[in-house]
C-alpha cells in the first residue's frame, strides 16, 4: 500500500492556505478598516511560511516572511492597509504559488521586484522610527507594563519528524517573541535497543518574557496544534525570573516562592493559569480533530478509475437483467433485481461523489475581476447566485477557460467606463452577474452584465465583410447573435490584452459542445448582455431511452425527454413535406430517423414520436420503436468519428452490442432549422 508523499500534501494545503489568503484579500479590498480579515491574512501567511520552513521550502518561507512582516505591521496599526498594499501581495501571492510548484527553478529577479513593490506599498522602513520623539523613559515604562510572562509546555507526536515537523523551527519561533528560556524534558526517550531514529520522544518546557500576547503565542504552534499536546501558562512578571533557574525539578519551585512570602506576600502563587484558557484550548482541537476524522482527501484519480468500475458493473448487470428476463428460473430473477437495485444506488452514490460545489469555480474570477478592474480603470463589482449548484468536477475542470473568456468579453466590451456610465443615467460601477441553477438534467450557468448591449448593426456588418453571411441576409435576432461564435470574428475596434482577436468565442462554443452543451445569447440595446450555457449534470452515467430505428438502436438521453407520441401511418403520410405535428395548439417539427441514417427499411405500423427539448425549443423525433428506459455508461467516439455532429457519444447495452447515443442539442438545431427553411418555403 502506497504511503502519501508529505511534499504532495504540503503542496495541496499550501494551494488552500493561498487561495484562503487570496480571498482574504480581495475581501479586503472592499474593507481596508476590517481588523479580523487583516488577522485572517496575517495568520494565513504565517501558517504558509512556517509549514514551507518546516517541508524544506526555505525560499517560500523566506519570501513570505517579508509579506508577513508588513500586514504585523498593519496588524499593530504601524500603517495602514490601502489597496496599493493589497495589490502589491496578491501579486506576491503569485510567486509564492510559483514557489510552491516550483522551488528550484530560477524565478530571475521576480521575487525582488515584488517586494520592492511591497515596500512601496508600505511606505518604506523610515516610517517606524517617526516614534522616537516619544521620551525614552515614557516609552521603557509603557514596554515593561506591556510585557507579559508565560509558561509554554508541548510535545509533538512520534511521527512529526517524519512527516517534515521541525521543533527547533517551532523553538526558534518562540525566542524571536523575546526572552526565552528552553528546557528539554528526555524522561520519555527509551532504552537505546528500542529507540526508533525516526521517531521523537523529547518534550520541551518553555519560560518567555515578551510583549505579545497569546495569540502570538498560538500562532507558532498553528499548523501543528491538532496533532500536538499544548500547555501554556501565564505567570508573574516578577516569578520569571525564579521560575527559570529551578525548571531542573519542578517541585523546589513553590517551596521557594514559599520562602520569599513573609518579604513578597504577592509571589506567593508562582503561576496564575489564564482563566479557563486550558479547557478553551482542548474543545477547538477536539472539535477539529473530528472534523479531521470526517473528512477523508482522496485524489481525483481514484475517483475517475472507481467511476470506470461502477460503469463497468452497470453494464454487467444490464447484461444479467437482460438473461435473468430470458430465463423462466425464480431466483436467478430475484438476484438480478437486487442487483439491479444496489447497483443503481452505487451509481447514485458515485454520482454524488463527483459532485462539486459551482462555488469552487465562481471563487477563481473575483481576482480576474479585480485585477481587469485596475487594469481597465473600470469600477466592476461581480454578484454570485446559485453557488451551491453541484455539477460534475470534470465539467468544472472543463469550463473553466470559457468562463475566463466570457467574463472578460463581458468586462471588455460589454461594461462602460465610468464617465460613460454616468453620461447614460447609469451607476458609476458595472456590475457582473455569475449565476448557475438546475433545470431537470442540465445545469444553467449564465454570464450577465448591465453594460451597453451587443450592437447588432456592427454584428451584422462584421459578419458580411468577413463573407459569414451575404448582403442583406435575412436572419433571425438568435442566429445573428449567433455569429459572434463565428472562429475569428471580432467586433472590437483595436486589439488589447482583452480581447480584439477574435480566438476567444469559437473556442468556448466548442468547449460547450464537447460536452454536449449549448450557448444561449440575449441583449438589449443600453441595459446589457447575458449569455448561459447549458450544460449537462454528468458526462460519466445518464439515465437514457433505449429506441430503435430500423434495424439499430440509439440512446436519448432521459432529461431532454418530455413526452411520446404515437404515429400512425395515415398521420405520417399526411405530413409528408411538412414535417410537423399538432401538439396542444402548437405546431412541433420532427425528424425522422429513419431517413436521417438512412437505414432503407420500411417504416413499422405503428411509429412513435419523442419530442425532446433544449430550453424553449422543441423537436420531435420518429422512431420505430420504444424499448424502455436505460442506465448508459457514456464511452467517447473513436477519432474517426469526432466530426459526426449526430452522436455524443456510444454505450455498451447488456447483450454486448453498441447503441449509439443522440445528441439532442444537434437534432434540436437540425429541427429548427428546418423548420425555418418550410416557412420561407411558404
Amino acid at each position: 500500500m502506497s504511503t502519501l508523499d508529505p511534499v504532495a500534501v504540503f503542496r495541496t494545503e499550501a494551494a488552500e492556505c493561498l487561495e484562503a489568503i487570496e480571498a482574504g484579500l480581495l475581501d479586503l479590498t472592499h474593507q481596508l478598516d476590517n481588523k479580523d480579515l487583516v488577522d485572517a491574512v496575517f495568520r494565513g501567511l504565517h501558517t504558509l511560511k512556517g509549514s514551507g520552513a518546516m517541508f524544506g521550502f526555505e525560499a517560500l518561507a523566506a519570501f513570505t516572511h517579508h509579506c508577513e512582516t508588513a500586514f504585523d505591521r498593519v496588524r499593530k496599526g504601524e500603517v495602514a492597509a490601502t489597496s496599493e498594499l493589497v495589490a502589491a501581495v496578491l501579486a506576491a501571492q503569485d510567486h509564492m504559488r510559483a514557489l510552491v510548484d516550483q522551488p528550484d527553478a530560477d524565478h530571475g529577479d521576480i521575487g525582488h521586484k515584488l517586494l520592492a513593490q511591497l515596500q512601496a506599498a508600505v511606505g518604506g522602513t523610515e516610517a517606524a522610527p517617526a516614534a522616537v520623539s516619544v521620551p525614552a523613559a515614557v516609552r521603557d515604562a509603557a514596554a515593561k507594563k506591556k510585557k507579559n510572562s508565560w509558561r509554554i509546555r508541548f510535545s509533538l507526536p512520534a511521527n512529526s519528524m517524519a512527516n517534515g515537523t521541525n521543533p527547533l523551527g517551532l523553538l526558534d519561533e518562540l525566542r524571536d517573541l523575546g526572552e526565552c528560556t528552553v528546557r528539554a524534558d528526555t524522561s520519555a526517550i527509551p532504552p537505546l535497543g528500542a529507540l526508533a531514529p525516526t521517531e521523537l520522544h523529547i518534550s520541551w518546557d518553555v519560560t518567555l518574557t515578551s510583549e505579545q500576547d497569546r495569540s502570538a503565542i498560538d500562532d507558532v504552534f498553528i499548523f501543528v496544534l491538532d496533532d500536538m499536546e499544548l500547555s501554556v501558562e501565564e505567570i508573574d512578571a516578577s516569578a520569571a525570573a525564579t521560575a527559570a533557574p529551578v525548571e531542573e525539578k519542578a517541585a523546589p519551585a513553590p517551596i521557594a516562592a514559599a520562602s520569599a512570602a513573609p518579604v513578597q506576600p504577592a509571589a506567593v502563587p508562582e503561576f496564575r493559569p489564564v482563566e479557563a484558557v486550558p479547557a478553551k484550548r482542548e474543545a477547538p482541537a477536539a472539535v477539529s480533530q473530528a472534523k479531521a476524522a470526517e473528512n477523508v482527501r482522496v485524489p481525483a484519480e481514484r475517483l475517475d478509475e472507481l467511476m470506470d468500475r461502477v460503469g463497468e458493473l452497470v453494464i454487467a448487470q444490464s447484461r444479467l437483467s437482460q438473461l435473468a428476463s430470458a430465463s423462466a428460473d425464480i431466483a436467478l430473477r430475484s438476484v438480478s433485481e437486487e442487483i439491479e437495485r444496489l447497483s443503481g444506488e452505487l451509481r447514485d452514490t458515485m454520482m454524488v461523489l463527483r459532485m462539486v460545489p459551482v462555488a469552487t469555480l465562481f471563487s477563481r474570477f473575483r481576482r480576474l475581476v479585480h485585477d481587469l478592474a485596475r487594469e481597465t480603470g473600470k469600477v466592476i463589482e461581480l454578484v454570485t447566485e446559485g453557488e451551491s449548484t453541484e455539477v460534475d468536477k470534470t465539467v468544472i475542470e472543463r469550463l473553466a477557460d470559457p468562463l475566463v473568456h466570457l467574463v472578460r468579453n463581458s468586462i471588455d466590451h460589454g461594461l462602460e467606463t465610468p464617465a460613460d456610465r454616468l453620461a447614460s443615467g447609469k451607476s458609476e460601477a458595472g456590475t457582473v452577474t455569475l449565476s448557475a441553477r438546475q433545470a431537470g438534467g442540465e445545469v444553467i450557468i449564465s454570464i450577465k452584465d448591465d453594460g451597453r448591449g451587443i450592437n447588432r448593426e456592427r454584428v451584422r456588418a462584421k459578419a458580411e465583410s468577413s463573407g459569414l453571411i451575404q448582403p442583406g441576409q435575412p436572419l433571425s435576432d438568435s442566429e445573428l447573435l449567433q455569429l459572434i461564435f463565428a472562429p475569428g470574428f471580432s467586433t472590437a475596434a483595436a486589439i488589447t490584452n482583452l480581447s480584439g482577436r477574435g480566438v476567444g468565442m469559437d473556442v468556448v462554443k466548442k468547449t460547450v459542445e464537447a460536452l454536449r452543451g449549448a450557448i444561449d445569447i440575449a441583449s438589449v440595446p443600453g441595459q446589457g448582455s447575458e449569455v448561459s450555457l447549458r450544460i449537462p449534470l454528468t458526462l460519466a452515467i445518464i439515465d437514457g431511452l433505449l429506441v430503435r430505428v430500423g434495424s439499430g438502436r440509439y440512446v436519448i438521453p432521459l432529461s431532454a425527454v418530455e413526452e411520446c407520441l404515437e404515429l400512425s401511418l395515415e398521420e405520417d403520410l399526411r405530413s409528408r413535406g411538412r414535417s410537423f405535428i399538432s401538439l396542444r395548439d402548437s405546431l412541433v417539427p420532427f425528424l425522422r430517423l429513419r431517413d436521417l441514417f438512412r437505414t432503407g427499411t420500411k417504416p413499422d405500423v405503428h411509429q412513435k414520436v419523442v419530442v425532446i427539448s433544449t430550453g424553449t425549443e422543441r423537436v420531435g423525433l420518429v422512431v420505430d420503436q420504444i424499448i424502455g428506459d436505460h442506465q448508459t455508461v457514456i464511452k467517447s467516439m473513436s477519432k474517426l468519428h469526432n466530426n459526426v455532429a449526430t452522436f455524443s457519444g456510444a454505450t455498451i447495452l447488456g447483450d454486448g452490442s453498441v447503441a449509439l447515443i443522440l445528441d439532442v442539442g444537434h437534432l434540436v438545431a437540425a429541427g429548427q432549422q428546418q423548420e425555418a427553411q418550410l416557412r420561407v418555403a411558404g
